[in-house]
Parts: C-alpha cells; structure tokens; sequence
C-alpha cells in the first residue's frame, strides 16, 4: 500500500493526499495552527478511517450470516492525550445497525469479532486507546398481527 501527501503551500497548511488506487482526500489545520479550516484535520481522517473499517467488517459479517441488514453507522467518540504526541486515549463506538429481525447476538458478535480479529485500524489504535463499543439495533420488520 502507498499513498502520496503534497503539502498545498507557504500560505497555509492544506496537504492533498492521494492512495495507490488514484483516491483523493484533503486535510487542512486550524486556523491558530496555521491552517484555513478547509479540510477535516488528520487525525479526524484517521477516526474516520477506523469507522470506516469497522463498519466495513459489521455489514460484511451479517450479509455472510444471511441477516437482513439494510442499514449501519457508526459514531466516534475520542479522547486524546493533552501532551504530545496527543494520541488517542479512549475511543467510544455507537453503532447503529439498521435491518428487519436483526438479533442482536449477531450484531453484537459482528461488532466484537471487528474489533478482536478484522479490522486492522482498531488494532492499532488499541495500543494506545482504549477501545469501547456499544449497539443500537433498528428493526424494520412490520409488526406481526395476531388474531383475537
């Protein structure tokens, strides 16, 4: 895997980055760091990332289980170090898993399986933070009627 970051110029600090399979994304600082705000900041691309790939495993881990998921998000909620290198401390996954009957062992075993054994970016950042989840399951089943 390689990537490629071009720093955007002496007037700010705008970088480009563009990965091996010809994706673009940009990323900018703040503005008291020098930066204009035009772009998510790195580390936001890097919890992005990691959600990302988490949710990538969850879908991927119902659809092989013939589960009728039609929906998954997830939300990050991070900490970081107040010294540098400001790392991330502590990081809470909300997942919301959208499907009809969903069970949740099943989602439940889907999110643990991600973060234990498939998705790379979690581990890594395990080292550093501590890593949480918690599951809200939608159904969208039609309720069952039942005659008198």
């Amino acid at each position: 895997m390689e990537v490629k970051i071009d720093w955007g110029g002496p007037d700010g600090m705008l970088f480009v980055g563009q990965t091996g399979t010809g994706h673009i994304a940009a990323m900018d600082g703040a503005p008291e760091g020098g930066g204009h705000n035009l772009a998510p900041r790195p580390m936001e691309l890097l919890l992005v990332g990691t959600g990302g790939c988490t949710a990538y495993d969850v879908v991927l881990i119902l659809k092989r289980g013939r589960h009728a998921i039609t929906g998954c998000s997830v939300k990050l909620q991070a900490e970081r170090a107040e010294v540098d290198p400001k790392v991330f401390t502590k990081i809470h996954f909300v997942f919301t898993v959208t499907g009809s009957n969903l069970p949740r062992t099943a989602v439940e075993r889907a999110i643990a399986l991600s973060h234990e054994k498939y998705c790379s970016a979690s581990a890594m950042l395990a080292h550093s933070a501590e890593i949480t989840w918690s599951a809200e399951i939608v159904d969208t089943a039609p309720p069952s009627t039942t005659s008198p």
